[in-house]
């Protein structure tokens, strides 16, 4: 397997202080990461960084095969696929859903005057097809539901056939229907040989999906422990992340938490 991503000795200061790192961390091609921690552990400010939407302070950052600092970041980002509240707000509320997806072929949101083939569409509609929304391609963005939305975002983030997949909070905001239903589709995601190596922030365990191969457990911007998962998983771990006593529970590859103090 390639090196996909690869940080090493990483910090980022901001204001004069360390919001993350230092950290050293490798993603390889179809490895399916998981990202966890409490608020303010630092898991946005490395979804950024590997997203090469900021660069480090300190240490390097290679995102495929790129050193950030030496490369154009406007050729390199069309090879991530990505999903974050930051995008919703940039799409046009009036664009339609095929065109949400189709859009991120060019890493632009908005269409304007850029062609497409039957090729993009095609492409669009399978994914939307993949992920549950293929009735809403004539929808506008803004009438979506918030699951609906998480939806055609991942498929907007598929569409360039990237070699990285970042997925922050993807079950975030929705119900239990709504997030089992999204959970389905990212374990198909997950469990194909052919998907990207994927990144997906949580705040919670219960939102991992089947497939997930490893963990990287942060706080306070630092690394509590990382690998794989069921090595990292443990409620010692998470007990010591979230400075409270957790007991971790796996039942047919599903993981779940609760505090076990009384």
């Amino acid at each position: 397997m390639s090196l996909v991503l690869n940080l090493q000795d990483v910090s980022v200061i901001r204001d004069g202080g360390t919001i993350l790192g230092p950290l050293s961390w490798t993603v390889s091609s179809g490895e399916r990461w998981v990202v966890l921690g409490p608020n303010g552990a630092g898991k946005s400010t490395l979804f950024a960084l590997a997203g090469s939407i900021i660069h480090p302070s300190r240490g390097q950052v290679s995102i495929l095969d790129s050193q950030m600092g030496r490369t154009d970041v406007f050729e390199l980002r069309p090879r991530i696929g990505m999903t974050s509240n930051a995008i919703v707000e940039l799409i046009p509320e009036d664009e339609s859903v095929l065109n949400v997806v189709m859009t991120s072929a060019y890493a632009i949101v908005g269409r304007w005057q850029e062609s497409y083939d039957l090729w993009d569409e095609s492409r669009a509609l399978s994914l939307l097809t993949i992920l549950g929304v293929r009735g809403l391609k004539d929808r506008t963005f803004g009438t979506l539901s918030e699951g609906e939305k998480k939806r055609v975002l991942i498929a907007r983030a598929l569409m360039p056939n990237p070699e990285l997949l970042l997925l922050d909070e993807p079950a975030a905001g929705l119900d239990l229907g709504g997030r089992e239903d999204l959970l389905r589709r990212l374990n198909a995601l997950a469990l194909d040989p052919a998907s990207p190596a994927t990144i997906i922030v949580t705040h919670h365990v219960e939102e991992i999906p089947l497939g997930s191969t490893h963990c990287l457990l942060l706080s306070d911007g630092l690394v509590v422990a990382q690998g794989e998962l069921k090595e990292v998983l443990t409620s010692q771990n998470l007990s010591i992340a979230y400075d409270i006593a957790i007991e971790v529970k796996e039942e047919s590859g599903r993981y779940f938490a609760r505090s076990s103090e009384q």
